[in-house]
């Protein structure tokens, strides 16, 4: 019997005869906290089955069975039961049960995934699954700042992302070509800054009325939102807004192109740091999460002395607001971080030697890294050189194997899973200006990522995976989700 294409496998799985079948009379018992999670169960059912569900919290008698409780797994996690008579998904808390449901979700016919109603018998495997997390961080990254991504975008995104188990949305909200949220201490930000994008596009920003809107989507799929202000370079947008937060004193041009490094806050001026107080504060009111994203990467205008002061000052007045902070690797230069700063490795560009250097930086300061390595998890590198979209600047092409074939525990000499907070994907967006781009460029290595993140090290199979993902590309299809066909997709079983 060949298993279901569960994407990220999970660490135990094993079938079952028998199956169970969902119809209209089918009710689902979730008691107290669960009933937030059952009724993101039925709305996702009814679409394709024409089901309207029952939820009931007292009779535990349902045929499908959410509850909340202790699963002795050996962290946060659940336990799935599919039999004929029966569906129990058993989790150790919320976030976990609104996981086990997502696999739940993939063990239906792939019709599912259809916005109208299906003519399907509704019919689900037996099975027995216990699952849990390698990593608590599990991210993808979008850069709305090269191009602008609207709300709707950015919640169909939100909602690829959960069906994959990942957790954290990272959203680059700042940078050379645009600042893409309003600020009320400094309105100019976006009537300014965020009029354009690379090759001169339109632009865009979130009120914050928007920004709250994708926050609180985000928090109704368990996904943690990480805004990120990248300082004190990728701020051209910033210069162009305000005069004085350049050392002459002199707005700069807009900037629609895609090279790096060029730009920099004044680090001498006292403004530059009022500044800093007043967006992080606001940003900080507006995001209910942990994380303050502060960049620090590629400030190449900007000597390692004023590099130094700045991230100094800067990480003082970002934690004076709450946030545990997260930085580029570079931040690593520092020796003076806030206690517990959380890194985030790209790798390639910087030598290899200085940014793990910077790794262990973070880690002797107390804290954990986050691991995207640019050539193995960027999504917005080219599938092939042949390719339209995309770019190679992260050795060549990435492939779904070069995807799939790393681990973030054999990177860095000494760096291993306790280092680890998890991982993330970015996306950036140089050549992506459209949802069905963002998809494909995304699709099919982001469940590679997802896997990476999610399953343990010993379930990690090439051939196991590629089998699935074969199989499950008919439910990317069903849920009209654009892709790449890499040539892995071909063949189902």
């Amino acid at each position: 019997m060949t298993n279901p294409p569960v994407m990220p496998a999970p660490v135990h799985l094993s079938a079952s005869s028998g199956h169970f079948e969902l119809t209209a009379g089918t009710r689902i018992h979730a008691p107290g906290d669960a009933e937030a999670v059952a009724r993101y169960l039925a709305e996702l059912l009814q679409p394709a089955t024409g089901f309207a569900l029952t939820i009931d919290q007292e009779d535990a008698s349902g045929a499908i069975s959410l509850t909340i409780g202790a699963t002795d797994l050996p962290t946060p996690g659940y336990r799935l039961s599919v039999t004929e008579a029966r569906i129990e998904l058993r989790a150790d808390d919320v976030p976990s049960l609104f996981a086990g449901v997502q696999t739940l979700r993939q063990l239906l016919p792939v019709a599912i995934e259809a916005s109208t109603t299906q003519d399907v018998t509704w019919l689900v495997a037996g099975i027995e699954i216990h699952d849990y997390p390698r990593f608590s961080y599990r991210g993808a990254m979008l850069d709305v700042a090269r191009h602008f991504f609207d709300v709707a975008a950015v919640k169909r995104y939100v909602d690829r992302m959960a069906l994959l188990k990942l957790n954290v949305l990272h959203l680059h909200l700042t940078d050379d070509q645009g600042w893409r949220l309003h600020i009320n201490s400094w309105p100019n930000l976006t009537a300014l800054g965020a009029t354009t994008a690379v090759g001169g596009g339109h632009g865009g920003f979130y009120s914050k009325a928007d920004y709250t809107e994708i926050v609180d989507y985000a928090a109704s799929r368990y996904i943690t939102v990480v805004p990120e202000v990248d300082v004190p370079g990728h701020t051209n947008a910033a210069l162009v807004a305000y005069p004085e937060l350049n050392c002459d004193d002199v707005a700069r041009e807009p900037y629609a192109g895609i090279e790096v490094g060029f730009s920099s806050l004044c680090i001498d001026k006292e403004v530059t740091y009022q500044f800093l107080d007043d967006v992080f504060r606001e940003v900080s009111e507006l995001t209910p999460g942990p994380y303050l994203h502060l960049g620090g990467d590629e400030s190449l205008a900007t000597s390692d002395e004023d590099y130094l002061a700045f991230i100094k000052r800067a990480t003082e007045i970002a934690t004076s607001h709450g946030k545990t902070l997260i930085g580029w690797h570079e931040l690593g230069r520092s020796g003076d971080l806030p206690e517990g700063t959380i890194g985030q490795y790209w790798s390639y560009v910087t030598p290899r030697e200085d940014a793990d250097k910077r790794v262990n930086s973070f880690i002797q300061q107390g804290g954990r890294m986050i691991m995207s390595p640019a050539d193995a998890i960027y999504l917005d590198m080219k599938y092939a050189s042949d390719e339209k979209l995309g770019l190679e600047w992260a050795d060549g092409p990435t492939t779904l194997s070069d995807a799939y074939h790393w681990d973030p525990a054999a990177i860095v000499e000494g760096i291993t899973d306790e280092h680890i907070l998890g991982i993330e994907a970015p996306i950036w967006t140089e050549t992506i200006d459209n949802v069905r781009d963002l998809e494909y460029m995304a699709f099919p290595r982001i469940i590679a990522a997802a896997e990476i993140a999610w399953s343990p090290r010993s379930v990690h199979d090439w051939n196991d995976f590629t089998r699935r993902l074969a199989d499950y590309a008919p439910r990317l299809d069903a849920a009209e989700i654009a892709y790449n066909r890499v040539p892995e997709m071909s063949q189902q079983s």
